[in-house]
């Protein structure tokens, strides 16, 4: 198997040169995020991604390649052996809202809208990766397209939509709460069954997982916390941050999308 060795003075954000391998045969494509709003810089729209993502998926033995918002999906699906769909901005209302939803929210509920363009490249890539089976991974915002594209609704905000569940963006690094994966599931192969600690950084989530998913985890009020295709196929999305995770929580989540 030809590989790259990567190495020098190049280091992760652990400070440590990255002396692992790369298989050049099994390649993921991860999504990237569109700086509609000029936050970086006054008259450019910067692409940008957590360089966490692509640590996650080199650790778990891949090559990442960084996809541009504007891209032809039907060529990328070509060239990748899986997909990952990241954590990003808002989906506003009333798109995807949940028919027991409260909006007008009030004027102090502020969203941070996902660009219209990116949102637009991340529904085609979705359908196209599905189209053709590579197995995905959607992380957050990630995981909410996979049950919006599959006729699902969110919450749009969960302190109002859902007042009697419990905090949901909690404080980096440490903020955990407990989850439970329901048994039989592809997420319950790759983690175990039971109770798990995550990290947990959305006011958004899965209302309703959309035809042809099922949920596979649960927060303890409720709260969906990830979901799956309900068919032999690995299309798994979890709200939680698996590349802001040490340990198998976050590691077997990457090796999985790997291995299916």
């Amino acid at each position: 198997m030809s590989a790259l060795a990567i190495g020098g003075e190049c280091q992760n954000r652990a400070g440590r040169p990255p002396a692992y391998t790369l298989p050049m045969t099994f390649a993921i494509g991860i999504a990237t995020s569109l700086d509609h709003r000029e936050r970086w810089r006054r008259g450019r729209e910067y692409l940008y991604l957590d360089r966490r993502y692509s640590e996650a998926v080199a650790e778990a033995g891949a090559l990442p390649l960084l996809l541009p918002v504007g891209g032809d999906p039907l060529a990328v699906v070509e060239v990748i052996d899986a997909l990952v769909l990241p954590g990003g901005d808002d989906f506003v209302p009333p798109y995807g809202s949940h028919p027991n939803a409260s909006p007008p929210y009030p004027d102090d509920v502020v969203f941070d809208p996902v660009a219209p363009a990116q949102l637009a490249c991340d529904r085609a890539l979705l359908q196209a990766a599905r189209t053709r089976g590579l197995p995905i991974l959607g992380i957050c915002y990630g995981a909410q397209l996979m049950a919006l594209e599959s006729g699902g609704s969110l919450h749009h905000h969960l302190p109002l939509d859902l007042p009697e569940a419990g905090p949901h963006q909690l404080p980096e690094p440490g903020g955990r709460h407990r989850v439970r994966i329901e048994s039989g599931t592809r997420l319950a192969s790759l983690l175990g069954d039971g109770d798990t600690q995550v990290n947990s950084l959305h006011h958004q989530c899965v209302a309703r997982v959309g035809e042809g998913m099922r949920v596979s985890a649960r927060a303890e009020d409720g709260v969906i916390e990830a979901i799956e295709a309900d068919e032999d196929r690995f299309e798994v999305g979890v709200q939680w941050h698996p590349e802001k995770l040490e340990g198998p929580v976050g590691a077997r989540l990457f090796e999985g999308l790997i291995a299916a």
